[in-house]
């Protein structure tokens, strides 16, 4: 049951953040292991967004495809991913962004455990690199999308 969970402070506001993170169409751009994802459905409601998405990740000659439900909620300044299906037995990912006087802190969570023991040996202390790894993906983005 691997965890992680974050805080950093980032020069950008919330709005930033919330919008780079929302924009899970370019994650195959920046984002370590992240090697393709595909958006299946949009749904707008009462202000927020709600997507399906197929994100395939890839480590060496291993590759695995899995489905999300993700909720961007701009009003809490909120992203929450839920597991529909693939490799794992659970994956539970939130997102927060809280402004400040000099940008904002971002706060990221995640909570995992893949279906099979082999592919979390091997997968396992990989993602755990690559989660720590995203928030400094993301304020990287950030850098040099909005300088």
């Amino acid at each position: 049951m691997p965890q992680f969970e974050t805080h950093r402070p980032v020069p950008h506001s919330a709005d930033q953040m919330f919008d780079l993170v929302a924009d899970v169409e370019h994650y195959p751009q920046f984002l370590p292991l992240c090697e393709a994802l595909s958006i299946r459905s949009r749904k707008e409601r009462d202000g927020k967004v709600l997507l399906i998405a197929d994100m395939t990740v890839g480590y060496k000659a291993i590759r695995e495809t899995f489905t999300t439900q993700v909720l961007l909620n701009r009003a809490e300044r909120l992203i929450e991913v839920k597991y529909i299906d693939g490799p794992f037995r659970y994956l539970d990912n939130r997102w927060r962004f809280e402004e400040t006087a000099t940008g904002s802190n971002v706060h990221f969570f995640i909570d995992y455990e893949f279906k099979s023991r082999i592919l979390g040996a091997v997968m396992g202390s990989m993602f755990d690199r690559a989660f720590r790894m995203f928030s400094e993906a993301f304020e990287t983005r950030a850098t040099k999308i909005y300088g």
